[in-house]
């Protein structure tokens, strides 16, 4: 339970980072991102765009939606630990996708340092789902989780947009 309980407030501190720091390094090296990915114009563009107060307004609308899942597990709803374990293992994804993102950028990236100290937890919570399902169930919990965290991202982005 209380790597449930943790949660929330884990995903607050990254995304925190995140959210301080996306624009003015979005700003500083876009030319250079420009330049090394020009095939990633569009979404560079994009994430430029994005000023803090829209990023922040996405975030928040992701941290509700987390809150919501948490809250599920703990009344203990039909299917929660399904539920929060797709997301959790989406919020894994994402945190690797930082590091690969780093890789590549050969540098710091927004979110790096949050989620190299998140790292040893996500293992924890990946270690916990994988003990409760078989590895079958675990893909399909992490594509779904996946695919619903990317559609809400859509959202959140949208709506951070229009705020």
């Amino acid at each position: 339970m209380y790597i449930v309980l943790l949660f929330p407030f884990l995903f607050l501190l990254h995304e925190i980072e995140e959210v301080v720091v996306q624009h003015r390094w979005m700003a500083l090296h876009k030319d250079k991102l420009l330049q090394r990915f020009p095939r990633l114009r569009k979404l560079i563009e994009y994430l430029c765009s994005m000023t803090t107060k829209a990023f922040t307004v996405a975030t928040s609308e992701e941290l509700l939606l987390l809150l919501l899942v948490t809250c599920y597990v703990l009344v203990d709803g039909p299917g929660s630990f399904y539920v929060w374990s797709a997301v959790f293992i989406a919020f894994a994804v994402h945190l690797h996708v930082h590091v690969v993102q780093a890789v590549v950028v050969t540098g710091y990236v927004p979110g790096l340092l949050t989620t190299l100290l998140l790292l040893p937890y996500c293992y924890l919570g990946l270690q916990t789902i994988w003990l409760r399902t078989s590895g079958w169930e675990m893909l399909g919990l992490g594509i779904a989780g996946t695919l619903f965290i990317a559609l809400n991202l859509r959202f959140a982005h949208w709506l951070g947009k229009r705020v």
